[in-house]
C-alpha cells in the first residue's frame, strides 16, 4: 500500500432487480442501503427489449430461481421499471442521503441516466465488455466509469477499456467479477483483481456475487477501491438475484466489516502507533543491575542484565556502560540511566 493517505473504499449496495418490478420495494431498498451506510445504492435501467431479445434463454441460475412458464424476455419485461420511476428513486435516494446509481442496459437508458438524471458515475455491467459501440457511447458522456468484467479474459478487458477511452472516458475503475449467482468460492479468483490493476494501471475493485462478506474483505485487503454487493429485502423471494444477496441486517454488517478492515489496513507507514508509544516502556527492556551495586562500582558485563521496563539505557548501548563508574547505588533489577554513571 502506498504511504500516502488511502481513499475510503466506495461501497455500492446493489439493489439490481431485487425490487421485482415494484416501485414501493425499490424505495424500501434505498432506505435499507442508506441505513446500512453504503456510499451508493444501484439499480439497473432498461427499456423492454433493449437488452434482452425474444430469443434470449435463461442461464442455469435464473432457471433455478424463476418460473419455468416465464421466458427470459418476459422476465426482463416484467422487471423493467419505467424511466419516470427512476426519477422518483433518485429523488428518494437524495432525501435518504445516499448516492443513486443505475446500470444502463442500452443507449436510451444510458442517455436518460447520464443526460436527464445527470448520474455522476456510470456503472457498466459485465454484459457490455464485448460491446464496443455502447462502451464508446459511455465514454462520450465524460463521466467516471466503473466497469465490471465478469465472463471476460484480460484481452477482452483491455479492449473494453480501449473502447471507453476512444469515446473519451478517462476516469475508469475495473471490477473483478464472477458472473454466477451465487458465485462458488473457488471461482471468485480475487487475485485477478490485482492482475487487472498491474496490467491496466487502473484502480480496481470487486463486484461480489459470492455469499457472505469474506470475498469483499479479502478484496479490500488486496487494494480494492470499490466493492459492490447485492442485497435484498427477502433472500427467499423468487427472482434471479435474491439468493446471492445479503438481507438488510447482513448488508449493515457488511458495510461495518469493510470499514473496519480499511481502518485496520492503515496508511502503510511502519511506525509505532499511539497506543504502542504508551505501552513501549512497559514492554521493552532496559539495561538493569544484575545484583545490588554500591556507588562507585566500575561496571563490568557480569554486573548488568537486560530486563523490563524500558526507558533507561537501551540494550543496544549496554557495551557503552562498561568501565563507567556508578554515581549512586543501584538495587537488583533497577534500570541503569545515563545520569547514574560518570
Amino acid at each position: 500500500m502506498s504511504p500516502s493517505e488511502p481513499k475510503p473504499v466506495f461501497i455500492i449496495a446493489e439493489a439490481g432487480v431485487n425490487h421485482d418490478g415494484d416501485e414501493a420495494l425499490a424505495m424500501k431498498l434505498i432506505e435499507v442501503a442508506a441505513a446500512a451506510k453504503a456510499d451508493a445504492v444501484k439499480f439497473q435501467t432498461w427499456k423492454p427489449g433493449e437488452i434482452t431479445g425474444r430469443f434470449a434463454y435463461k442461464v442455469d441460475y435464473i432457471k433455478e430461481t424463476t418460473s419455468a412458464s416465464e421466458s427470459r424476455y418476459e422476465l426482463s419485461k416484467r422487471l423493467a421499471l419505467p424511466f419516470e420511476v427512476f426519477r422518483r428513486l433518485q429523488a428518494h435516494a437524495k432525501k435518504c442521503g445516499i448516492l443513486f446509481l443505475s446500470t444502463p442496459d442500452g443507449y436510451e437508458s444510458l442517455d436518460f441516466l447520464a443526460d436527464e438524471l445527470a448520474m455522476p458515475i456510470i456503472k457498466v455491467g459485465s454484459t457490455e465488455v464485448t460491446h464496443p459501440q455502447l462502451l464508446e457511447h459511455v465514454g462520450r458522456k465524460k463521466r467516471p466509469v466503473i466497469l465490471s468484467t465478469g465472463l471476460s479474459d484480460l484481452a477482452e478487458v483491455r479492449e473494453a477499456v480501449a473502447s471507453l477511452r476512444r469515446g473519451g472516458a478517462q476516469d475508469i475503475t475495473v471490477l473483478q467479477c464472477t458472473s454466477q449467482y451465487p458465485a462458488p468460492d473457488e471461482e471468485m479468483n480475487i487475485r485477478a483483481m490485482v492482475s487487472l490493476r498491474e496490467a491496466l494501471g487502473l484502480p480496481v475493485g470487486l463486484s461480489d456475487h459470492s455469499t457472505g462478506s469474506v470475498a469483499a474483505i479479502a478484496a479490500v485487503a488486496l487494494g480494492a477501491g470499490v466493492v459492490e454487493k447485492h442485497f435484498t429485502l427477502d433472500r427467499s423471494a423468487p427472482g434471479p438475484d435474491h439468493k446471492a444477496s445479503l438481507d438488510p441486517a447482513e448488508l449493515a454488517e457488511f458495510v461495518r466489516s469493510v470499514r473496519r478492515v480499511e481502518a485496520m489496513l492503515g496508511d502503510g507507514i511502519k511506525r509505532p502507533t499511539p497506543s504502542e508509544v504508551r505501552n513501549r516502556d512497559g514492554i521493552r527492556r532496559s539495561v538493569v543491575a544484575a545484583r545490588d551495586l554500591p556507588a562507585g562500582t566500575l561496571l563490568e558485563r557480569a554486573m548488568l542484565a537486560c530486563k523490563r521496563p524500558g526507558g533507561a539505557v537501551a540494550p543496544a548501548d549496554l557495551d557503552k556502560l562498561l568501565g563507567k563508574r556508578l554515581k549512586r547505588a543501584l538495587s537488583e533489577d533497577e534500570p541503569v540511566r545515563w545520569e547514574s554513571v560518570e
